[in-house]
């Protein structure tokens, strides 16, 4: 590798804001930078003793540095937030791109329902959050179906009701679809939810003690009673929520705690003066980061994809931060260091929660290693497997066959490079040629040089699905990956598995007290569950198709009309003729077809 020649380099570098970008070996990007001076700022990290080991380590790898110059050093941040986010370079402080925080949906039908919602936001509706959790959403749907009983269930359901759900009987709903609740008093409830889910409590139980006076005072007891019980039950998870807050204000609570030489970045969000949870982070390349500078890394990354409150808590010299946002935000937040009761209230518990974050991690690391060193020892691999692939199989009597590709990283499912396999042109029923097929489909990737080779394969299988797992890869010239194949034990009762060695060793069972099976064991059954849900669903994709566009006139356009209609095949089959009838391109004729092929 030649070596890159800073001196020369620097003299061409401009004195204007911009983005840097270092590049290695083979033009990977190691690093991406913003600088208010480009010059001042590529120029520090060829000082000689002037970075951090990791830097240095870095630095030691340029073989080139790319410049961008911007028209400020906020288009300059900009720009090198969606560099660090597209390129994900090995150096830059990275946390998980996480769109999906929940949200709650209020929809705008006539009669607007309640949900749980990831993703994009469709227009006409409102959409309250983010959630730092999913449990922290439903516990919220939980209480407002409780106090204000508006609806969840989807529209096609709604609209083809003919009498109330559960949900009515056990009073979680005021039953709509059926005309049990009056437009306009269903639409003070949708108001108030709102009123709740914007942080305006005192307004909604001002409003419902009202309403409760109201009632009384038209001796409507039993429904003054009603929303005594609806005050009291938003009274109380209010006072369970409150940190001593007296105001209905939205705060994100930001720490970083260090330990071990892991750094936790915890967000603490209280909306409305509830503290709905916290989502404790970890990132990746941070070692030898300071705190400091992963909770910058961290608002830069996180605040640029999610709408930020009108105040940020810190624990000290909220500076650094307030600048940052400044510049990357329209309306950027107060950044404030907690010095009321109130936000250190906050702030403790934030910071609590993020060592206990931590220390759970730091917990979970050594029993993961200690799991990998078992492993090593009990098949006797030269090194400790980093990286384990394991395929299984899955089919219903031959039927939609699916394999399964999961991967186990230093001891942890990475879900995100799961892979399914739809396998096709075999001789159903054919479990060899399935994960033949598998095999060769992911391993030729790594024999082009394009794919990350694992340091073990596992196969759930005995020596049949083992053999064919060997015969592909000394195929393609990868005869060195260990393989073994994990065969179920009598009865298939856990603990009695059998390990089958690909290189002719006799077959191997570990105790059941032994952390190599317990790892075993947790990879298996990830790589079976994989396949089988990819299976079922496959299976019922092609069972609905088959049977609805098997009826003389329903195309894939009409049976998209009447899955949407009614929510399901389950939901047209149990429509009346009547119902069908009132599908847009359904005739009667057409209708007593349908009716008479699914039933």
């Amino acid at each position: 590798m030649a070596k890159f020649d800073a001196r020369s380099f620097l003299r061409t570098v401009p004195e204007a804001p911009g983005v840097y970008r270092m590049i290695g070996e083979g033009g990977a990007v190691l690093y991406v930078g913003k600088a208010k001076n480009l010059k001042r700022r590529v120029s520090s990290y060829f000082q000689r003793g002037a970075a951090s080991p990791r830097i240095a380590l870095m630095v030691s790898q340029i073989t080139a540095v790319e410049l961008t110059a911007t028209r400020s050093e906020a288009e300059a941040l900009l720009l090198e937030n969606h560099l660090i986010k597209s390129l994900a370079p090995k150096y830059n402080i990275l946390f998980r791109d996480d769109k999906s925080y929940p949200y709650i949906r209020l929809t705008g039908h006539g009669y607007p329902r309640l949900a749980f919602h990831r993703g994009a936001f469709a227009k006409g509706d409102e959409y309250f959050g983010p959630f730092p959790s999913a449990w922290a959403v439903r516990e919220s749907l939980q209480l407002l179906q409780k106090v204000f009983r508006l609806r969840t269930c989807e529209d096609s359901v709604f609209q083809n009701r003919s009498r109330p759900c559960l949900l009515h009987q056990i009073q979680r709903c005021k039953a709509p679809c059926v005309g049990l609740v009056d437009k306009d008093e269903y639409a003070t409830d949708v108001r108030l939810t709102s009123l709740f889910l914007k942080g305006r409590t005192s307004d909604v139980i001002e409003a419902l003690g009202k309403r409760m006076e109201d009632a009384a005072g038209a001796l409507a007891f039993e429904q003054a009673a009603a929303y005594r019980d609806q005050i009291r039950a938003l009274q109380k998870v209010l006072h369970k929520q409150y940190v001593d807050s007296r105001k209905d204000e939205d705060v994100d609570v930001l720490v970083a705690v260090e330990g071990n030489g892991s750094v936790c970045v915890n967000l603490a969000m209280v909306r409305g003066g509830r503290h709905l949870g916290d989502r404790p982070q970890f990132p990746a390349n941070a070692g030898g980061a300071s705190a400091r500078e992963v909770l910058l890394a961290f608002a830069e990354q996180h605040y640029d994809g999610h709408p930020a409150p009108a105040r940020i808590v810190v624990g000290e010299d909220a500076e650094p931060l307030a600048a940052l946002l400044g510049e990357l935000l329209e309306q950027p937040p107060t950044v404030a260091v907690a010095r009321f009761e109130t936000d250190r209230g906050w702030l403790d518990m934030a910071c609590n929660n993020a060592r206990l974050a931590l220390h759970a991690r730091i917990a979970d690391a050594g029993r993961s290693e200690q799991r990998l060193d078992a492993l090593q020892q009990a098949l006797a691999l030269a090194e400790s497997p980093q990286r384990i692939e394991c395929f299984d199989i899955s089919h219903t009597m031959g039927e939609a066959t699916v394999a399964s590709c999961v991967v186990c990283e230093q001891g942890k499912m990475k879900r995100a490079e799961y892979r399914r396999y739809n396998i096709a042109g075999i001789t159903a029923g054919d479990d060899y040629a399935a994960m033949r097929q598998a095999l060769s489909r992911r391993f030729e990737r790594v024999a082009m040089g394009e794919g990350v080779c694992p340091d073990l394969l596992l196969i759930d299988g005995g020596k049949g699905q083992l053999g064919v797992a060997k015969e592909v890869l000394d195929e393609l010239g990868l005869e060195a990956v260990p393989m073994v194949g994990v065969a179920k034990g009598e009865g298939r009762k856990p603990g009695l598995e059998t390990l089958v060695f690909a290189d002719g060793r006799l077959a191997a069972h570990l105790s059941a007290d032994d952390p190599a099976l317990h790892l075993v064991q947790e990879i298996r059954d990830e790589a079976h569950r994989f396949a089988i849900t990819g299976h079922r669903a496959r299976r019922a994709k092609a069972r609905v198709g088959s049977r609805l566009e098997d009826i003389p006139g329903i195309g894939p356009s009409r049976r998209r009309d009447l899955l949407a209609a009614f929510g399901g095949l389950d939901g047209v089959r149990a429509a009346t003729i009547e119902d069908l009838c009132r599908v847009e391109g359904i005739n009667r004729k057409l209708a007593q077809q349908i009716y008479n092929a699914l039933h």
